[in-house]
């Protein structure tokens, strides 16, 4: 407990505190023993502390990279605040003329500064760069570090270059923050860092004083936020929308109905923004009309009400917006005005960017609809979308909640749900599979010849709202999940499984009806192969298992999925036909294939099975031309991006036929080439870590081994090399 006590002193020393807030404690012990760090710590959480405290108690200085001039400015007039001397802590951004920033320079050399606080915009700037290789650093913290990820509220590409300029200047231990992040925004964020063994330290994102409400936006909207403001006189309140346009108007509307209001939004000179942001902590006005640029890391306690004028286009952004209400632990409400003409209008502008990114936007703008339409605790649903499950039947500080709508029993339609996620062997998102029960015939239903399935239109007398409901309750009693990464592709637990074998009651809440419009969801397939049989493909992936244990190799050595699901859907019982499966070459055929043929054959046998004669891969004559070309190459030791020089194809081209070889049984051997382009210790980490690898994919190993350490091309060659050594 000494160390503990020692913190608690320098606490009450610097900042007047005499106890820490939740995990701060711990978590301040984790970065003074050197360790990475990654804090989920919701807003008011109290998480500037953890690094504040352990940069004055380090040797050197810590380099904060935090997104908003004004939050900086903020920060370094608080800490300021706590010491005597002004050198404490310093900004480096492009506010600051080059006198202030030599005076900043200065300081930090003199060993004045314990705290840098710099835009990622400036960190990557050669000139900084190159002075903060001089200083030393006692630790890097990236705050708002959800700006990283592009499944965040608020992606920056900026953020992405972090870690190679760190390693650039210099490596030190690694504090990541946020107050908004779901699993998969985590993930991205330590994988982007480079912290993927950081500790983490998750509190609770439940915010118990906050009031949650949606509201229909109607005409009268700007009315009806007058009259809430009035109901509200002498209380801080902030507005929300989404528009620069938008703040710009409704602040002059709140204006001349008397409203003490300002607004504020990027599009604004930064002198007139920071003055108005004052004016609003000085509490010279009550109200501030912002774009999202408003209130990041802005400490105000005594926010009493958070209205949305517009829906933002994710849940992290409501979450994160809401939490600036009530941080003082106080009364907060927050209350959203929700249309769907809004959302939709949202995704009109998403058009024309690249598809992934309207993926994304389109996942995240799906969630923010569920939330305003539900009719379940909104809390339950806010903390289930962060991971976190809340088991109170009824929060007692929500719309919802505290105007209960009427239950209906929804077992029959979770069932039918549950049954078709099945069905369609869980390749398929929420509208397809309510498509199917409603037994609409769309393009995709009658393509995918889902209008053949038993469970076609068997909920056809049902809203397809109250359809969309059950779905999403489903996921959140664990029946059903969504897999984010693969476009919202719903998946069924084993809960959810063994909910099918032994149903019980379901109540369901009827979602809110909101204005509805006609929308047009494109529902995309999920792409790559998939088996016909799905049996036989487990029966294979059973017998790939124990022949794996047996020859002590990763399964993947023996057949790929994507061979055994070929086998699956072609039933091969040959070794002949063995071979015309994809990556199934002679060499696999005859090492691994008998054993594979005979349970396909009694598989087909007992079943009654008739084969598909024409289900044979085609090869073209050039290929196998390009192939024998290749392994002649190989064996001359020619280099291999001299022959992709030669066969007009590009280091990647090459490596696809090469690993296209090797899959199919060829031995080859690159030893030669290895030895001249990579490290013989790095080689040898990378085949130690497929020998005991689970898989063969790319992205897991270099998640493993460290992205930055390795490349993409060294590990596939590697993996080459492997694959030839261990499964020819």
């Amino acid at each position: 407990m000494a160390k503990l006590s020692a913190l608690t002193t320098q606490l009450k020393k610097n900042f007047g505190f005499n106890t820490f807030k939740g995990n701060q404690e711990v978590i301040i012990q984790n970065v003074l023993d050197g360790n990475d760090t990654f804090v989920l710590m919701p807003t008011g959480g109290g998480k500037s502390l953890c690094y504040q405290l352990p940069s004055l108690v380090m040797e050197g200085t810590a380099i904060v990279i935090s997104p908003l001039i004004a939050l900086m400015k903020n920060q370094v007039d608080a800490m300021r605040n706590f010491s005597e001397e002004d050198g404490i802590a310093h900004f480096i951004n492009s506010s600051l003329s080059k006198q202030a920033i030599d005076l900043v320079k200065g300081d930090i050399l003199s060993g004045k500064t314990k705290l840098l606080y710099v835009a990622p915009e400036s960190l990557t700037k050669e000139e900084n760069i190159e002075f903060l290789k001089q200083v030393k650093i006692s630790f890097y913290a990236v705050d708002e570090a959800h700006c990283i990820s592009e499944w965040g509220h608020d992606f920056r590409p900026e953020y992405r270059r972090i870690r190679p300029i760190i390693n650039e200047i210099g490596v030190a231990p690694l504090i990541a923050l946020t107050a908004t992040a779901t699993p998969k925004v985590q993930h991205d964020i330590q994988k982007n860092l480079g912290m993927l063994n950081a500790t983490v330290y998750k509190s609770s994102f439940n915010r118990a004083n906050l009031y949650y409400e949606v509201r229909p936006k109607t005409n009268d909207v700007d009315k009806d936020i007058i009259k809430y403001i009035r109901s509200q006189a002498g209380k801080s309140g902030i507005i929300y929308c989404l528009s620069r346009k938008k703040v710009e108007e409704l602040s002059e509307t709140l204006k001349m109905n008397g409203v003490s209001v300002l607004p504020y939004h990027a599009g604004m000179d930064s002198a007139q923004r920071s003055e108005n942001q004052d004016s609003f902590l000085m509490e010279k006005v009550e109200v501030i009309v912002a774009t999202i640029a408003f209130g990041m890391g802005i400490d105000k306690p005594d926010v009493r009400y958070v209205l949305h004028y517009d829906m933002p286009k994710s849940l992290e952004g409501y979450y994160q917006e809401t939490g600036r209400g009530g941080r003082d632990g106080g009364e907060g409400q927050c209350i959203a005005f929700y249309a769907y003409k809004d959302l939709d209008k949202l995704r009109k502008f998403m058009q024309g960017k690249p598809v992934a990114e309207q993926e994304i936007g389109n996942q995240l703008l799906l969630e923010t609809q569920a939330y305003a339409e539900t009719s379940i605790c909104r809390r339950k649903m806010l903390l289930h979308y962060f991971g976190e499950e809340y088991l109170e039947e009824n929060c007692g500080c929500c719309d919802n909640c505290m105007k209960p709508r009427k239950f209906i029993e929804g077992q029959e339609l979770l069932t039918l749900a549950l049954e078709t996620i099945l069905q369609v062997k869980e390749k398929f998102k929420a509208e397809h599979i309510v498509d199917i029960l409603k037994g609409n015939e769309t393009s995709d239903i009658k393509s995918y010849q889902h209008d053949e399935l038993e469970n076609f239109a068997a909920a056809s007398d049902e809203d397809e709202s109250l359809l969309h409901a059950v779905i999403r309750q489903a996921m959140i009693a664990c029946f059903v999940s969504k897999d984010i990464e693969n476009y919202g592709l719903l998946k069924v637990t084993a809960r959810g499984k063994a909910y099918l074998k032994k149903p019980e009651p379901f109540p369901v809440v009827k979602d809110k009806e909101f204005e509805e419009e006609e929308e047009e969801t494109a529902v995309k397939s999920s792409g790559g192969t998939c088996a016909a049989d799905d049996v036989l493909f487990s029966i294979l992936k059973d017998l790939r298992k124990k022949m794996s244990k047996k020859l002590e190799v990763p399964p993947f050595v023996i057949f790929q999925d994507p061979s055994l699901e070929a086998m699956a859907t072609s039933y091969p019982i040959t070794l002949e036909e063995l071979q015309n499966i994809p990556g199934v070459g002679a060499g696999k055929a005859k090492r691994y294939g008998d054993e594979f043929l005979k349970l396909i054959k009694e598989h087909v046998r007992e079943n009654e099975i008739i084969r598909p004669e024409d289900l044979r891969v085609r090869t073209v004559a050039n290929k196998s031309k390009l192939k024998v070309s290749i392994i002649q190459s190989i064996d001359r030791k020619i280099a291999l991006d001299d022959i992709a020089l030669s066969k007009g194809l590009d280091i990647g081209e090459l490596l696809d036929e090469i690993e296209a070889i090797v899959y199919s049984g060829t031995k080859i051997n690159i030893d030669y080439f290895l030895e001249e382009v990579m490290d013989s210790d790095h080689v040898d980490e990378i085949f130690d870590y497929f020998s005991t690898a689970e898989t063969d994919k790319i992205e897991p190993a270099l998640d493993e081994l460290g992205e930055n350490d390795y490349s993409e091309t060294e590990v596939r060659l590697v993996r080459i090399k492997f694959l030839s050594e261990i499964g020819n």
